[in-house]
């Protein structure tokens, strides 16, 4: 059954009448998820991969390295039923000779078509990437300049963008390679994934202005260390903006993925907005998640927090004040933020993501659009978004087929009646089920809350 037959083209988000108390398990992450399926596809030997997260980019990427010839068997834990997120669920990564002719769908997942590629190189034979009308649009030109740089053939017609083919040759020299990826940090990680099994390894160098989201950069560092590859970079004091991997053989690892705390800002939000309490169990102390962040943001919009061996709880006063924070790291959390903003006693100002103009969709301008057309007041900077609450009234929140764009509306719905949101079945990109735990969230059941078929 499709998303759009599960949920109504336009779906009343819930509005709170009260304070929300409730626990919330939050699915595995889909960064960790697909940086360890690339990974493990690379490894010279089977791995395991626990609660991975089942999402609409998780299953692209399996798909896409099954159709190069990547064993991936699914199996479920004898201690818990499994669900539909990946809860209770082990996947077994049986690497072998990548090889094609295949044909790869990226839908519009960011770290399937940039992280693939690179790997598709390494096969044996032509694999074609193509995707969603919106996948076309979307920045992939340094990836393929990189890639040729390095000694990869691909064929994108002078797009600089999909859809394309990578004629593999079964090898990738590697060496050294300048990139300008002030558009996506993934374009960093794309390379840095597979270089282990390049000839020569690889050195990157980026070379544009800025660069967002280093967080996610370093998870792919501590991934590629974890799983036993040499990787020098700026912080273990190499050169600013220089990452360096040396090849070798990768180990097969059995890891359990992390919640996917970026997924958690919904209901942390909801803790804050109603003055009421949520607690997320499994919170990592350590973690390179950029989602962490939401401790120290949301706090100082006027909840508190406290992490325990438990999880985290988070908890509002009723009362949300404005910021002025510099989310370049953490762009990917900025839907939220703006949706919350939009609910508070002061402006905000959010400063470092002109990037997200480049996401599943502008989502700069859909955020100033749409929180406008419910009477608030946005105005878009050279580099975010300026954020003056006014009183809202509900109306139709559309999402350009972006899964932060439906939760952003739903944030907003909480404390504003009549809000629809247009679309809510694209959150299965990355947060299956989401109009249920929404809903029972608010129902206060602490168990109700839990992803479907976790058994926790």
């Amino acid at each position: 059954m499709t998303e759009s037959a599960v949920h109504p083209a336009l779906w009343p988000a819930p509005h709170a009448t009260g304070a929300v108390d409730a626990t919330v398990t939050v699915p595995g992450s889909k960064s960790v998820t697909n940086r360890a399926l690339v990974l493990a596809a690379l490894a010279a030997e089977p791995g395991w991969l626990r609660r991975p997260l089942r999402s609409r980019d998780t299953l692209l990427m399996a798909q896409a390295l099954r159709a190069m010839g990547v064993g991936i068997e699914e199996t479920v834990s004898s201690s818990s039923a499994g669900g539909p997120d990946g809860s209770g669920e082990a996947w077994r990564i049986i690497p072998s000779g990548l090889h094609g002719p295949a044909t790869v769908d990226v839908g519009n997942a960011g770290t399937v078509m940039r992280f693939l590629p690179p790997v598709a190189a390494l096969a044996d034979g032509p694999i074609r990437f193509d995707g969603d009308p919106r996948s076309y649009e979307r920045p992939l030109g340094a990836v393929i300049t990189a890639l040729r740089a390095l000694g990869a053939r691909i064929d994108d017609d002078n797009r600089g963008a999909l859809p394309l083919t990578v004629f593999g040759g079964g090898a990738l020299d590697g060496g050294r390679v300048e990139i300008d990826a002030s558009s996506s940090s993934q374009f960093v990680s794309a390379l840095l994934l597979s270089a282990p099994r390049f000839n020569q390894g690889v050195e990157v160098r980026h070379t544009g202005p800025t660069l967002p989201s280093l967080p996610h950069i370093r998870m792919t560092v501590d991934m590629l260390r974890t799983i036993g590859a040499q990787v020098d970079t700026p912080e273990s004091g190499g050169e600013a903006n220089v990452w360096r991997v040396t090849p070798g053989a990768l180990l097969g690892r059995d890891l359990t993925v992390e919640p996917d705390l970026s997924n958690a800002q919904p209901f942390l939000a909801a803790a804050l907005i109603t003055g009421g309490r949520v607690t997320v169990p499994d919170w990592p102390e350590h973690t390179t998640q950029p989602g962490d962040a939401l401790r120290e943001i949301f706090t100082a919009m006027g909840g508190a927090c406290e992490l325990t061996e438990r999880g985290l709880t988070f908890t509002g006063t009723g009362t949300i004040h404005g910021i002025d924070w510099d989310l370049s790291e953490v762009g990917e959390l900025t839907p939220g933020i703006a949706a919350v903003a939009a609910l508070a006693d002061s402006p905000s100002t959010l400063r470092g993501v002109a990037h997200l103009r480049l996401h599943e969709t502008d989502r700069l301008a859909a955020l100033t659009k749409e929180i406008n057309e419910l009477g608030g007041d946005v105005t878009e900077t050279a580099d975010g978004l300026h954020i003056r609450p006014r009183p809202l009234h509900g109306g139709v929140f559309h999402t350009y087929d972006d899964h932060r764009m439906a939760t952003a509306g739903s944030i907003i719905g909480l404390a504003v009646p009549g809000v629809q949101i247009e679309n809510v079945g694209t959150t299965a990109k990355t947060l299956p089920d989401f109009p249920q735990m929404w809903a029972d969230m608010l129902a206060g059941d602490p168990r109700a809350a839990e992803a479907p078929g976790t058994g926790i």
